[in-house]
């Protein structure tokens, strides 16, 4: 079994570590859970992000600030005594790690977490671990170099000397390239790193893109990667790190790695397109089963299914399950939910209203506010259906403004529906509001405009819980979908070069009132089977032990 560094910007391995952001650094943490359910030799790295992402304030008019997410380091991590350092422009800066244990079934994966925060540091230095994605391009080609060379160097004084793969979750920690061609380099005595030191270094990389929106690639000026890091790194590999005249971390990946993929089919195909003349599969993300899975369902897959934890596979039995003790699991999740947004908002939502959920990363692309398109049809369709109500929930990061628009823009809509249709917007979205929400509405809503969902794997969490998915045909769903069966498809798949908000928004609202509330007031009996359906059919397959089991195969063990 090859023995697997894993890098990752981000990792999300407890609520209250704010180490995460979103949806990579929630896969980070559910990989290395599963890697250690299975009994894989893994060891994670990290940026420390010691005042967090961002904790996010919004006023009653959904205009979002955000405060540091300051946190007590030391009552989760156990500082490590061994020191290494970096050059960054021209200036030594030494590095320190604080170690976590994720304890799975089968074995415990450590994960570092590298601080800057060393007196020996500059003060400008000692904060370029402070806050995950901040600061402008320095300072995010500069907490790179950390996570990249030294994460590398780390991994080394910590006595991590033979190891066979490094994994790269997206392109930020590609500079680790660097540093396995200098180690290969000097390894062969060669002034300079020679076509057999790349070749070297390939064999040992793996590279998962999860971003298909060309923006959205980490990309630098070379003469700020020459200030940076020096000029020696760049002199000549220019043909394999710049793309377009830029130095581009997911090139830079793309060309020093053996196995390259995107995080589902659909974004698979999306990435063959986007990076042209490379060899791109695909592995769909999955989420930790363990994790991701309530208190109540937990206790229900326990009782019919006891082996359920240790092997994803058979929540395939869920088939079986007893309709009425489903409800019952799905009852007691939604009234804890109903709880949380009463103690927050004030709103008390009702039980027996049908509740559509919606939380991700406020951006643009994400599309939040679909559902409120035309919000003339969205109270005549809630009240002649029974009635609706829905909870939404993310935060912008600080420097989109189309996102932080679009959060406005929702409570705007929140206020115009007043009680006919009651919304809530939740604030300060983590792992245990999202495990909340997944668990606790009745059907779970995805708007993305296609193709640029990579993934989506909250509804995989959703799955879970037997909670069914409305979604456009993008990222996971394309493979999730079964319809009528798992859920419901809005509209059909494209290639995302005409604007389809106005066909999509009329197919969600058709879906809602032709097919989501019948089912779910006229045929309880209907949709409890396919919440059993979901469970058996999504939350078997689509879940992170399959995932790393993939990864093995296709990427580890080859």
């Amino acid at each position: 079994m090859a023995s697997v560094a894993y890098f990752s910007m981000e990792i999300g391995v407890a609520p209250d570590m704010p180490t995460y952001a979103g949806g990579l650094g929630m896969l980070a943490g559910d990989t290395l859970r599963s890697a250690a359910d299975l009994g894989v030799r893994m060891v994670g790295l990290s940026l420390l992000a010691r005042k967090g992402y961002f904790r996010q304030r919004l006023d009653a008019a959904g205009r979002q600030t955000e405060e540091p997410a300051v946190w007590n380091v030391s009552a989760f991590l156990v500082e490590q005594p061994e020191r290494t350092a970096v050059t960054i422009e021209g200036r030594s800066v030494r590095l320190r790690s604080w170690r976590y244990d994720v304890r799975g079934a089968e074995s415990v994966v450590p994960v570092y977490f590298l601080d800057a925060d060393l007196p020996d540091n500059a003060p400008d230095d000692r904060a370029l671990t402070d806050v995950l994605y901040g600061g402008d391009q320095r300072y995010r080609l500069c907490q790179e170099v950390i996570l990249g060379i030294g994460g590398v160097r780390m991994l080394r004084a910590l006595g991590y000397d033979r190891l066979d793969r490094f994994h790269l979750n997206e392109g930020h920690a590609s500079l680790l390239v660097f540093e396995l061609l200098d180690e290969a380099r000097r390894a062969s005595g060669s002034p300079a790193p020679s076509m057999d030191d790349v070749a070297s270094v390939r064999r040992r990389c793996v590279f998962t893109t999860h971003t298909p929106v060309p923006a959205g690639h980490e990309q630098f000026a070379p003469d700020l990667v020459d200030a940076v890091i020096g000029p020696g790194h760049l002199a000549g590999l220019r043909d394999l790190c710049c793309h377009a005249g830029r130095v581009n971390l997911t090139y830079l990946a793309l060309n020093f790695s053996h196995y390259v993929n995107g995080v589902t089919m659909k974004h698979g195909e999306v990435s063959r397109k986007l990076f042209s003349g490379y060899t791109v599969d695909a592995i769909t993300n999955g989420v930790h089963a363990g994790t991701w899975t309530a208190p109540e369902f937990q206790a229900l897959f326990d009782r019919h299914i006891p082996g359920w934890r240790r092997d994803n596979f058979s929540l395939r039995y869920a088939i079986s399950l007893p309709p009425d003790e489903i409800w019952t699991a799905h009852v007691s999740a939604k009234a804890r939910l109903v709880d949380r947004v009463s103690r927050e908002t004030g709103v008390r939502l009702s039980p027996e209203v049908l509740t559509l959920g919606f939380a991700r990363r406020a951006t643009a692309y994400k599309r939040a506010d679909l559902l409120m398109h035309d919000l003339d049809r969205l109270r005549t369709l809630a009240a002649g259906a029974g009635g609706l109500q829905l909870v939404f929930a993310g935060k912008a990061h600080p420097r989109d403004w189309e996102g932080k628009a679009m959060i406005e823009r929702l409570f705007a809509a929140k206020t115009a529906l007043a009680t006919r249709v009651p919304m809530v917007y939740l604030e300060e979205y983590d792992m245990a509001l999202g495990g909340l929400l997944t668990a606790g509405v009745d059907v779970w809503l995805n708007t993305p405009h296609q193709p640029f969902e990579a993934s989506g794997t909250s509804g995989m969490k959703a799955a879970l819980n037997g909670v069914p998915s409305l979604s456009v045909p993008d990222g996971w769903w394309v493979e999730g979908c079964i319809e009528n069966v798992t859920g419901w498809s809005i509209g059909v798949e494209t290639d995302g070069e005409d604007d389809r908000t106005e066909l999509e928004a009329r197919a969600l609202y058709d879906a809602l009132e032709q097919l989501v509330a019948p089912r779910y007031y006229g045929d309880r009996a209907r949709f409890v089977a396919m919440m059993r359906q979901t469970i058996a059919l999504n939350g078997s397959f689509f879940n992170s032990q399959r995932m790393i089991e993939e990864y093995q195969l296709k990427a580890y063990d080859v």
